[in-house]
């Protein structure tokens, strides 16, 4: 049990941090405050890794706690929903009840539809072909 929680912990505090920096990076290219692009971004990105890492997590066998680490830990750290609540409560404060709806919208249609080609993608043979 210790090392479950040791890995969720360190793919958690990962998740966070690359969550962080994705923030910043795109928080400096996309200035008007109008659709909540970053965090839209990380949770649709979020979905399709969960996806990925489930398979992948499945099809390889992997450990508990590396399946754990990869997925509670690191796309949950990463993800984040109580910052989508919070930008859909900005944008209805806002005024903005119709990019809200899109944003709600989009957000869980397209979160679902990443989080299943991830799995998708996951269970492709990807293999190289000679030149």
């Amino acid at each position: 049990m210790t090392r479950l929680l040791i890995a969720i912990f360190l793919g958690g505090g990962t998740g966070s941090v690359l969550r962080y920096c994705m923030q910043m990076m795109l928080h400096e290219r996309i200035v008007p405050y109008s659709f909540p692009w970053t965090t839209f971004t990380v949770n649709i990105l979020g979905s399709f890794l969960i996806g990925l890492f489930y398979t992948l997590s499945t099809r390889f066998n992997l450990s508990t706690e590396v399946r754990l680490l990869l997925t509670t830990g690191l796309c949950g750290g990463f993800t984040t929903f109580s910052t989508f609540s919070n930008d859909g409560l900005i944008l209805i404060k806002q005024g903005f009840y119709g990019i809200f709806a899109l944003y709600t919208l989009l957000s869980l249609t397209l979160g679902v539809l990443a989080a299943f080609a991830g799995g998708t993608f996951g269970r492709c043979n990807i293999t190289q072909t000679p030149l």
